[in-house]
């Protein structure tokens, strides 16, 4: 029998349900997502390292989990908190249930829990830390204050925990070179470039730039992940060097944010986050909008982009008018805050790396590669 779990937050509310993950207790920072699918691809999305993720939809676990639809080694979520779960999935091309999945891994779930009310609160507060215990154990009061001592993302170390720990040769295609740095990269990255040919090398998010550059390079992407991007000097710094360099950038999520900091701008934290593939982007330079997915917690202040560097907002998310690209009047530069390559959420943002290896190959034809 499912054992009841409580779900506190560092405002004092308290949320009840049943177990179905991992017998394990968990705290982090609460955030919901309001996609209809993919829950898989959002437990294995590193940018969720150190979060609670609430799914807006109602019930989850109907087509179980399958391995081809991991976007990375592991679920790298703090907790799991769904209405209701489903163990008895309907699917042909299932493995295993989510349920056993998470167990597998170590990550706790809840079920039973009114999401709506959750994210309603989370929507009017702000992201909130939370802990989640095992009802025998703890009273509610007890979790509170659990969830009022956790770390603030700023002061964990969350890429440095699921970046790959040495360089991986992933993809050897007949096309360009490219250099991904892991901040905590999604597969789906590297499958869209592989797809296109690109011979792929994937280096930590802590390589210097020597490092990169030694890897002859024509082109380099740096890669969404999670926590705030203030925290990563050292890749900002590699970041501004490389800029030095003119080898073609593309920065996602995380990305985009160190790309800003580099060039002089400010982030700050948005109060609840981008979470969901369902978020509408312009292009001021085309007047094109976008439906994107998205997953993050920081952006680039857009009257913080410096005008002396060049670079200029070349996207907006019309929902809150936030950043969401930057772009270079000269240099084969560009950024977006969203997420290309989708998993999960719509694929219709790909042609981002065709624009990315396009400049990739005009700059290889410039120096006659």
């Amino acid at each position: 029998m499912s054992r009841r779990m409580l779900l506190a937050l560092e405002d004092g509310a308290v949320y009840e349900g049943t177990s179905f993950g991992a017998p394990v207790e968990a705290t982090g920072e609460v955030v919901f997502n309001t996609g209809m699918t993919g829950y898989q691809e959002i437990c294995t999305d590193p940018s969720y390292r150190g979060q609670m993720v609430v799914l807006t939809y109602p019930i989850i676990g109907s087509y179980g989990v399958t391995p081809e639809d991991a976007e990375s080694r592991r679920p790298w979520l703090a907790a799991l908190i769904v209405r209701e779960y489903c163990d008895g999935p309907s699917n042909w091309r299932a493995g295993e249930a989510l349920g056993a999945y998470l167990a597998r891994h170590d990550v706790p779930a809840i079920a039973g829990v009114d999401t709506r009310a959750l994210t309603r609160r989370l929507r009017a507060t702000g992201a909130l830390r939370a802990a989640l215990g095992f009802a025998e154990a703890h009273s509610g009061a007890e979790l509170v204050e659990q969830a009022r001592a956790v770390p603030p993302l700023a002061e964990q170390d969350l890429v440095a925990e699921t970046t790959l720990s040495a360089p991986r040769r992933a993809e050897a295609g007949s096309g360009p070179r490219l250099v991904l740095v892991d901040c905590g990269n999604k597969e789906n990255i590297i499958r869209s470039l592989a797809r296109r040919g690109a011979e792929i090398v994937v280096l930590p998010f802590d390589a210097p730039p020597w490092a990169i550059l030694r890897e002859r390079p024509d082109g380099i992407v740096v890669s969404n992940g999670p926590g705030d991007p203030a925290a990563l000097d050292a890749t900002v710094a590699t970041i501004r060097d490389l800029l030095q360099r003119g080898v073609p950038l593309f920065g996602i999520c995380l990305g985009h944010q160190l790309l800003g900091r580099a060039i002089g701008a400010r982030t700050s934290r948005l109060p609840f986050g981008h979470h969901g593939g369902n978020h509408p982007v312009k292009d001021l330079l085309t007047g094109e909008v976008h439906i994107t997915s998205q997953n993050h917690e920081f952006q680039v202040e857009a009257d913080s982009v410096p005008p002396e560097s060049g670079f200029f907002v070349s996207m907006i998310n019309l929902n809150d008018r936030s950043v969401e690209g930057l772009a270079h009047r000269a240099l084969p530069v560009f950024s977006v805050q969203y997420h290309p390559e989708g998993s999960p959420g719509p694929q219709d943002n790909q042609y981002l790396f065709d624009r990315f290896l396009a400049l990739v190959a005009e700059q290889r034809q410039q120096r006659g590669a």
